[in-house]
């Protein structure tokens, strides 16, 4: 356990599952406590928080709800007293169809969790880790935040708009003791990507096709990138878009 993270606090949306339920494990495992947020809660991930010895607990949140989002980081400082850490996670895909065909209810919803959550995240966590005098922030953009992929238009446009946003408010609190960081996962085997293949052989083999190093990623490798980008090591990393991503975007 490293003690630059015991009794430290931090927040994971979309916590339940994939790489959001690695990343609260993997915080765990450093000693932070943990604030697991998301639609559902998933009691085998909550016990195997309390199994690593993490104090946690799980809040439900729509993170494209002011109201939610608010609830969220209050009950976190009621709980816990501080904020040092968070992970703005949480995410959809939303529908696949070409640009002409997204219906604006999908634009809306796919902006709206992806986009507007890590903007209404950041609105309502920062305030309480400059009460710390330090802290970090990871945003969870992904691949589809630094190229194109043909019918996704609303999940690449939120996924862009992440970066862009992760970057202003590096630059906005740069000199008050937060770094603010994304990283942009590739291919990862988690839940997302099994409504994607339908878990269809067929489908898997396409998507493993698309990275170089020739295998799906796992959602601990992009945990471990999380919670180096939160750790001392990565002091003098901040406003960065860091790919995770066996090779992806090289190509």
């Amino acid at each position: 356990m490293e003690t630059a993270f015991k009794n430290k606090v931090a927040i994971i949306t979309g916590g339940s599952s994939g790489i959001g339920r690695a990343t609260a494990l993997a915080f765990a495992k450093k000693g932070a406590n943990v604030v697991v947020v998301d639609w559902h809660e998933s009691p085998e991930t909550m016990k195997t928080l309390k199994d690593l010895g993490a104090e946690a607990i799980f809040i439900k949140c729509d993170v494209s709800k002011s109201v939610d989002v608010k609830n969220m980081v209050e009950k976190t400082i009621t709980t816990f007293g501080r904020l040092d850490y968070a992970f703005n996670n949480a995410g959809i895909e939303g529908d696949s169809a070409p640009t002409a065909d997204c219906t604006e209810g999908n634009w809306d919803k796919t902006v709206g969790i992806n986009l507007k959550g890590i903007w209404l995240c950041m609105k309502h966590e920062i305030p309480e880790i400059l009460k710390q005098g330090r802290g970090t922030i990871v945003n969870c953009s992904s691949v589809a935040g630094l190229v194109g992929f043909s019918g996704l238009p609303a999940y690449v446009a939120s996924k862009h708009g992440v970066i862009g946003l992760t970057k202003t408010a590096a630059l906005e609190y740069a000199e008050q003791g937060i770094r603010v960081n994304a990283v942009c996962p590739g291919v990862i085997q988690t839940p997302m990507m099994d409504r994607l293949t339908g878990k269809k052989k067929e489908a898997i083999e396409q998507f493993t096709a698309l990275e170089p190093v020739g295998r799906m990623g796992q959602p601990e490798e992009i945990a471990n990138a999380v919670v180096w980008m939160c750790s001392d090591e990565a002091s003098f990393v901040t406003g960065h878009a860091m790919a995770v991503d066996g090779g992806f975007v090289a190509q």
